[in-house]
């Protein structure tokens, strides 16, 4: 059974924090730090703003061009790497937030920058088995970086929110296939109550990012005998700038198909909602007709890769939610101090 998508709806923070920023306080040099990542600024999270909040507005949004009774919502799915709550799901708070209660199933997803195309499957099985008549999944976080560390130019906050059931007349999209590639391969990691994650740096780039994902992208070109021209759009997660454009050269596409695929630069990485908000920023140009090509990437190691084809029902729904753009240009800038203040970065004596 081909999944259709019948709506999705992005959230990103208005705050945003640029590299010479940080780089000031650190007394690093900004443009070194911007060439090497390809990356200007990123959005952060206020002070009340977690992954339930970006969860919440995401999937309201959602709603808006689905066009949906949220009561038929029987599925929800939240993938991240900052659920407020080690113990209490953050699903079950969305649920009753869009008023989809009671769901007949719902849980929050963890596998780093990659839970929340985890859920994005998860809902396919479901929908595709006749289990539930609709499904819920979303990739959304208020990433961390330690003071001082690389991940602090890059770490932010955002996440993207999909419906997917089965394809109908009106399906903005449709997901053709989905192929997935799974090491254990320890390139980063967060053990239990420690407040930061902490990297392998030799195992981040060849060993896990480009390993996975371009397993799981020819994986899927394969299973569905498609070559790189048969996409038109191609989007790769996104721990910075420059890591998606060199995977996109060595698998053989070009710059024009990742033409509104790449947001890094604007916002930053939001970990499990990186590939779904780049996505998303295809969604809101893509054409009737046109194939995307998504494949995540999460540390420990994974790739999900899909192929997607957009509807003639794109074009009516598209302005029913803010788009990317939107959220992109609804920014306000903040100094280093309000930064860590809204992030929690300063801990009291004998916290």
């Amino acid at each position: 059974m081909e999944i259709g998508i019948e709506g999705n709806g992005v959230y990103i923070p208005r705050l945003r924090i640029k590299a010479e920023e940080i780089a000031g306080v650190w007394g690093q040099n900004a443009e070194s730090i911007k060439r090497g990542l390809a990356i200007s600024e990123k959005a952060v999270g206020e002070h009340d703003e977690d992954t339930i909040t970006i969860s919440v507005e995401a999937a309201r949004n959602a709603l808006k061009r689905a066009g949906i009774d949220p009561a038929d919502i029987e599925a929800i799915f939240i993938g991240s790497e900052s659920h407020p709550y080690s113990v209490k799901p953050t699903a079950v708070t969305v649920a009753e937030a869009i008023s989809a209660t009671p769901v007949m199933t719902a849980a929050d997803f963890e596998f780093a920058c990659k839970a929340g195309t985890a859920g994005i499957q998860c809902c396919m099985g479901l929908v595709g088995s006749g289990m539930i008549k609709y499904g819920l999944a979303g990739g959304c976080d208020t990433a961390q970086g330690a003071p001082g560390d690389p991940l602090e130019y890059t770490a932010a906050s955002g996440g993207a929110v999909y419906i997917l059931g089965k394809r109908s007349e009106t399906s903005l999209a449709y997901i053709e296939e989905t192929f997935s590639y799974t090491t254990d391969t320890p390139d980063f990691w967060r053990r239990e109550n420690v407040p930061y994650p902490k990297h392998g740096y030799r195992f981040t780039g060849i060993p896990a990012y480009f390993r996975h994902i371009v397993n799981a992208t020819n994986g899927l070109l394969v299973k569905l005998g498609l070559t790189q021209a048969d996409f038109d759009h191609v989007v790769f997660h996104q721990p910075n700038g420059k890591f998606p454009r060199r995977v996109a050269k060595m698998l053989g596409f070009t710059r024009e198909q990742m033409k509104y695929s790449i947001v890094v630069d604007k916002i930053g990485n939001t970990y499990s909602g990186s590939s779904l908000i780049g996505l998303a920023s295809v969604l809101d140009h893509a054409k009737p007709g046109e194939r995307i090509l998504v494949s995540s990437f999460g540390s420990g190691a994974g790739s999900d890769s899909f192929s997607i084809v957009v509807t003639d029902a794109i074009e009516d729904k598209r302005d029913l939610a803010p788009t990317v753009g939107y959220y992109i240009e609804r920014k306000k800038y903040i100094s280093y101090g309000e930064y860590v203040k809204s992030r929690g970065k300063l801990k009291l004596l004998g916290e």
